[in-house]
């Protein structure tokens, strides 16, 4: 790198300095970065302490899962005894409906969840009216914020045998009233479609944010050729939106062996009769802690859901990053 220099008697010297390091280059512009995302870092410091102290702080109670804990000794003292607690969680019939039962629904979810999401949020693109539009997204957001409990009891008023408001227009047009509560032949529809009337405004509206980054000339350019809305659609929109669908799977694939015990122990009313119908791993392990308060079972549980989970996410991702390219998959 050249520099012109004045020596002596005003002289301009041409001089040849050494050209900075990598290094050197590379620690500058962390330091200008930081400078300039100071703020950006400290907003996020507080989710970043909670994440710690949440997430990564508990992780040595993993080792629960291989010991027979008892209270008296504590984590560490409490002898060891290998894999036999997860041995025991899937020895018997009880175990193997709950699994069974959370890989099932938690697969409708994933395929309702992002099929549904994809649709209304298309459907709300189309929608020209500001106000109308700020209405459905509302109507559409709102119960994603209600807690599981408050979904009970509204399920409770709808289903109650005696003076729910479906029994209510059931007698009202002659018609013979249904035990709900006692009959689980309904259950796994009345799960699948709660759970997508809970969570369907979140993933709908990030695939709404989505489309409204797309490039507005391709629909025009669609318009001019002559598609439709339902050609631009499919040949536009959803191949767009493809990156966020792929995310949204490989976040729900991951969480595949969780379910919302919220949903399958609240809404229910624990009733005996829906209890192979609405069983999956999470209430499982709760009545099993409740009946024995065995910890080393209940870790050995979490352990379970957490690393197949991790496998799962491993295997599809590879498989995104074979068939899309790196920049489809997370990693």
């Amino acid at each position: 790198m050249k520099h012109d220099i004045k020596g002596e008697g005003g002289v301009v010297v041409k001089k040849t300095l050494a050209p900075e390091s990598p290094a050197g280059v590379r620690q500058k512009l962390n330091k200008s970065s930081f400078r300039k995302n100071v703020d950006l870092s400290l907003l996020a410091l507080p989710a970043f302490v909670l994440l710690i102290l949440f997430y990564f702080v508990p992780l040595p109670g993993i080792v629960l899962a291989f010991k027979n804990y008892n209270f008296i000794d504590g984590i560490f003292k409490s002898p060891w005894i290998g894999l036999k607690n997860f041995i025991f969680i899937f020895s018997t019939s009880d175990a193997l409906l709950a699994l069974k039962n959370t890989i099932l629904y938690n697969a409708v979810f994933i395929v309702t969840s992002i099929v549904g999401s994809v649709i209304l949020a298309i459907l709300l693109n189309e929608i020209l009216s500001r106000r109308v539009l700020k209405v459905y997204q509302t109507a559409i957001f709102l119960p994603y914020f209600l807690s599981w409990t408050i979904v009970a009891y509204i399920v409770f008023a709808l289903l109650d045998n005696s003076k729910g408001m479906i029994n209510s227009i059931l007698s009202a047009m002659g018609m013979a009233e249904i035990e709900w509560y006692f009959e689980p032949q309904y259950w796994f529809w009345i799960h699948i479609v709660l759970h997508f009337w809970k969570t369907m405004g979140y993933a709908t509206l990030l695939n709404y944010a989505y489309i409204l980054s797309i490039d507005p000339s391709y629909y025009e350019a669609a318009s001019i050729d002559g598609a439709n809305r339902f050609q631009m659609a499919l040949k536009i929109t959803i191949p767009a939106l493809r990156p966020i669908i792929l995310i949204n799977f490989l976040g729900a694939l991951g969480r595949i062996f969780n379910a919302d015990f919220g949903q399958f122990f609240l809404v229910p009313m624990e009733s005996p009769s829906l209890r192979d119908v609405s069983s999956v791993l999470d209430t499982y392990v709760y009545s099993a802690l409740r009946g024995s308060a065995d910890l080393g079972m209940g870790a050995a549980a979490g352990v379970f859901q957490s690393m197949a989970g991790f496998i799962l996410v491993l295997a599809a991702n590879f498989v995104i990053r074979y068939r899309y390219g790196r920049e489809q998959a997370i990693f």
